[in-house]
């Protein structure tokens, strides 16, 4: 069992577990991803590192209940035991000196882009950082964001708090401003990576986005998160998860990221209605 040492309640539906895996945690780059079991015959999810501490052995993950395995985790406390926790999976960011890199983080995102935003920054680059949420309830880690970027820029879709409206809008004000940006690396929803690689494109910025929420197996071997970049089939979990954002089909991955809503919500259902009940969708049912 792995333990959760700590949680932490970000948001509504929102949560931060730190869990003791000292084997992970010695290996795990930034951009790289864990794959985890809440208990014994559950559901394989995978998340992405948002932080890791090499001498306390930890791995830090931020999730957000949408399905019944985060449901699920999210009822878990401190000295809770997680079944399964294996990592780091997944190739890590290509951290080198870009001079300039703008690290864009929307909704969830913001936690998996804030290690990647520390490194690009001890790397020596001058970091931009964008972060975005639908309203200031939702927004999180802003202050390990400063810390971790040379600037930070904060919008929400309401106007609840920073700049009213999108991490798009900032991103081109950025770009703008600052010539000769690098890179630009962007997660968060996939119509948002998408709006990101679409106007990074009119400027010729390289855009690295990650694909991570369409993994389901994590080794490459279920093939659930084929995915088309540069007119070639990759695999997001080993070939990825960051890829070319100007090479990604998004028309085809948006199609495929639905595939599994009907036996997610079946799953979802049996598990709200009966807590105990040991989900078989897709096993000939049963319990």
């Amino acid at each position: 069992m792995y333990r959760i040492i700590k949680k932490e309640v970000l948001a509504p539906t929102l949560s931060l577990i730190e869990i003791q895996a000292p084997l992970v945690a010695g290996k795990a780059k930034a951009g790289q991803f864990i794959i985890l079991r809440v208990e014994e015959g559950g559901e394989r999810i995978p998340l992405t590192i948002a932080d890791f501490d090499r001498e306390k052995g930890t791995i830090t993950c931020v999730f957000q209940e949408v399905g019944k395995t985060t449901k699920q985790l999210g009822t878990l406390e401190e000295g809770d035991g997680i079944e399964d926790f294996v990592g780091p999976l997944g190739l890590p960011t290509h951290i080198k000196d870009y001079g300039s890199v703008v690290c864009v983080g929307g909704g969830v995102g913001v936690a998996p882009i804030y290690p990647i935003a520390r490194a690009m920054k001890e790397a020596g680059n001058e970091v931009i950082g964008i972060i975005g949420a639908r309203n200031k309830e939702i927004l999180f880690w802003e202050d390990r964001m400063r810390a971790a970027c040379t600037e930070l820029r904060v919008a929400t879709d309401d106007g609840s708090y920073g700049r009213h409206g999108f991490v798009t809008d900032l991103l081109k004000e950025a770009i703008e401003e600052k010539k000769g940006l690098g890179l630009c690396i962007a997660i968060g929803p996939l119509p948002m990576m998408r709006a990101v690689t679409n106007l990074t494109r009119e400027y010729g910025l390289k855009t690295m986005v990650s694909l991570n929420s369409i993994m389901v197996d994590g080794t490459g071997m279920c093939g659930c998160c084929r995915v088309t970049v540069g007119g070639e089939t990759k695999f997001a979990c080993v070939d990825g998860p960051e890829f070319d954002g100007h090479l990604v089909d998004f028309e085809e991955m948006a199609r495929r990221s639905v595939i599994y809503k009907p036996m997610e919500q079946l799953a979802l259902e049996r598990y709200l209605s009966e807590p105990e009940h040991k989900c078989c969708c897709g096993r000939g049912g049963g319990k």
